[in-house]
């Protein structure tokens, strides 16, 4: 673990995950929810690859670096921050989310606007700050986690599902747009994954393994949830050289849940 600061800047102390060889070695990586379950796990598959991680989470603490990816300026100063003190910023992950679930009809207006803010607006946030650094250097890759509810629709989680969809869109266009500055952008949409989120639904792996035809939900064919670094990997890959020819995909990492549709 190293420590970087930049006192004279108000720059707040924090720490990035050092890796050791691997395939990215060198390469600097933000990623941001980096205190939960997809998001540690992240983290560790980057540093395990090699990477330099910087994880940032609004309840950042001694391991991650505060951040609301709400704030524009205080996302402006992170990225600054870390691209002084770290190094250029050549992998960003979108982790950072949050659910409000219930019906459409009981939705409060707080609850949509901050589930957008956080889910939608925040990856706009992040990766535009992050992104026109990479494309004044030619290089660089963006991935947003974002969920298999952006493409089924899904009982209660309409808020939720539409930001996310929103996220996965902006993703797909901004890969478009920076194509020819060498910027790749994808989209991972994990289906049932044991994080506390899922827990938070009430819902239990078996249950999610089952479905409900209730709730118009198929179960999920490979049998069982995915594990957050199920999703790690898929990242992992994704911000690779492997991936070398790979944007504006969105890779469903959901055990068949979807039946991709």
């Amino acid at each position: 673990m190293a420590t970087a600061s930049e006192p004279a800047s108000g720059w707040p102390a924090g720490t990035a995950s050092e890796g050791g060889s691997g395939p990215l070695d060198g390469r600097v990586a933000l990623v941001t929810g980096a205190a939960g379950g997809i998001g540690s796990a992240v983290v560790r598959a980057l540093t395990a690859d090699g990477a330099t991680v910087v994880g940032a989470d609004l309840h950042g603490a001694g391991r991650h670096r505060p951040l609301d990816v709400r704030d524009p300026a205080a996302v402006e100063r992170l990225v600054a921050g870390v691209e002084a003190t770290v190094g250029p910023i050549g992998i960003l992950v979108n982790v950072a989310g949050v659910l409000r679930a219930g019906p459409v009809l009981e939705t409060s207006d707080a609850d949509w606007a901050e589930v957008f803010a956080v889910n939608a607006t925040g990856v706009f946030h992040v990766s535009r700050a992050v992104a026109r650094r990479m494309a004044a250097r030619r290089t660089g890759v963006i991935v947003t986690v974002g969920s298999n509810a952006a493409g089924v629709p899904r009982m209660h989680l309409a808020a939720y599902a539409a930001a996310k969809a929103a996220a996965a869109h902006f993703t797909r266009c901004l890969g478009l747009e920076l194509a020819g500055n060498g910027v790749r952008c994808n989209v991972v949409a994990p289906g049932s994954t044991d994080t506390d989120m899922l827990r938070a639904l009430g819902s239990a792996p078996a249950a999610a393994v089952a479905g409900s035809a209730g709730a118009f939900r198929t179960g999920i064919p490979l049998g069982r949830v995915a594990s957050p670094s199920d999703v790690a990997d898929a990242v992992a890959y994704l911000v690779s050289d492997r991936a070398r020819h790979v944007t504006m995909h969105d890779l469903y990492v959901d055990g068949g849940a979807t039946l991709r549709a």
